[in-house]
C-alpha cells in the first residue's frame, strides 16, 4: 500500500458506499477497500477495531490523510424489522420515486440535471439498484430507468456497482 492512499471501509451492498465509490472513480482516485461485513457475526461494523475507526458504527468510513469520514447505512432497515422490511422500502423508494420523476422533467438531460453528472446521479443509482433489490416496480418511473441506463454506461458507475465488489458474494457477481 503506498503512503497516503485513501481507504474506504465498504459494504458490498451499502448504497452510502456505491456512492463513495462512484465519486472515487470519477475524480480517479485509487484506494484501497477493506470490507466491513455488515451481517457476519452480527456486524463487523461493531466489532472493537471498527469502533476505533469510527465510533458511528456504520459504513461507508472513508480514511483519506488520517482523517476518517463516516456516512450511515443500516441502521434504518434494522429499526423496521426484518419482517416489515420489504413492505417499508418499497413504499419509501415509491414515495421518493414518484416525486423525483415529477422533478426530474423539468431537470433531466441525459442525466438528473442537464448532460453532467451530478450528485443527484450518485444517489440515483444506488437507489434504483436498491428499488430492483427490493422488487420496486419502475414502469410507472421511465425518466428515472431512463437516466439510471445512462449511468450505469459510465465506467465510474460500472466499475463501483455492488456487483464487482471484492467482497461481494459468488452468487451476486456479475
Amino acid at each position: 500500500m503506498q503512503v497516503g492512499k485513501p481507504i474506504l471501509y465498504s459494504y458490498f451492498r451499502s448504497s452510502c458506499s456505491w456512492r463513495v465509490r462512484i465519486a472515487l472513480a470519477l475524480k480517479n482516485i485509487d484506494y484501497e477497500t477493506v470490507a466491513i461485513n455488515l451481517t457476519k457475526d452480527g456486524g463487523q461494523q461493531f466489532s472493537e477495531e471498527f469502533q476505533a475507526l469510527n465510533p458511528m458504527k456504520q459504513v461507508p468510513a472513508l480514511k483519506i490523510d488520517g482523517i476518517t469520514i463516516g456516512q450511515s447505512n443500516l441502521s434504518v432497515l434494522k429499526q423496521v424489522g426484518q419482517e416489515n422490511q420489504l413492505t417499508w422500502a418499497q413504499q419509501a423508494i415509491t414515495s421518493g420515486f414518484n416525486a423525483l420523476e415529477q422533478i426530474l422533467q423539468s431537470t433531466a438531460g441525459r442525466y438528473c440535471v442537464g448532460d453532467e453528472v451530478s450528485m443527484a446521479d450518485l444517489c440515483l443509482a444506488p437507489q434504483v439498484a436498491n428499488a430492483d433489490r427490493f422488487k420496486v416496480d419502475l414502469t410507472p418511473y421511465p425518466t428515472i430507468s431512463h437516466i439510471n441506463k445512462s449511468l450505469l454506461a459510465l465506467e465510474a458507475f460500472h466499475v463501483s456497482h455492488p456487483c464487482r465488489q471484492p467482497d461481494t458474494p459468488p452468487e451476486l457477481r456479475a
